[in-house]
């Protein structure tokens, strides 16, 4: 599931929230697995690199399609990366002692700056398919389980600081706004 030369992509601009509604509403299935569908992927993973992030779903960069990519390190600290078009989410129950959620922060490259302690599922996996339509799944702990919910959620609509108290939503999104009051487009 790694593409080759993953991050000759060109880098697009971040979509910040309440600035584009794509970000806001579930993203629309791919059918179409070409040439464009390889192109966006490449420029998924270079926008993300290019922000310092360590996942990012289709909608982030202003493009509605249910596809997400992700370079992110997992509980044991080994990088999980790679790609899932049509990706269908699932929260796993924990093995061997591990807890079923954990408590951390998280931040979004939506909403530049802040970060917020939310809970999530320790373990979750994504199935869906690669750029040629073919099967392919991500199993992951830790952060990188974290990041496989978090790009989920963007391809469903939701923000993470949706799942936040509304008074801490707020103080948040005005951080993230800085002192003029607008998010960076």
């Amino acid at each position: 599931m790694r593409l080759p030369g993953r991050y000759d992509g060109v880098a697009r601009p971040i979509v910040t929230y309440g600035s584009n509604e794509v970000l806001h509403r579930p993203c629309a299935p791919v059918t179409e697995f070409d040439e464009r569908l390889r192109r966006l992927v490449l420029d998924m993973f270079a926008s993300m690199r290019e922000a310092d992030g360590v996942g990012l779903a289709a909608n982030q960069i202003g493009v509605d399609a249910r596809v997400f990519v992700i370079d992110c390190p997992d509980a044991r600290g080994e990088d999980v990366v790679g790609y899932v078009v049509n990706p269908s989410l699932t929260l796993l129950e924990p093995v061997d002692g591990e807890p079923a959620e954990e408590v951390t922060e998280e931040g979004c490259l939506s909403v530049p700056g802040p970060y917020a302690d939310l809970a999530r599922a320790f373990r979750a996996r994504v199935d869906g398919v690669d750029v040629q339509g073919r099967a392919v799944s991500i199993e992951a702990t830790g952060m990188a389980a974290r990041c496989l919910q978090h790009e989920v959620d963007h391809l469903d609509g939701v923000v993470y600081v949706d799942r936040l108290p509304e008074e801490t939503r707020e103080r948040l999104l005005a951080e993230a706004a800085g002192p003029q009051g607008e998010l960076p487009a």
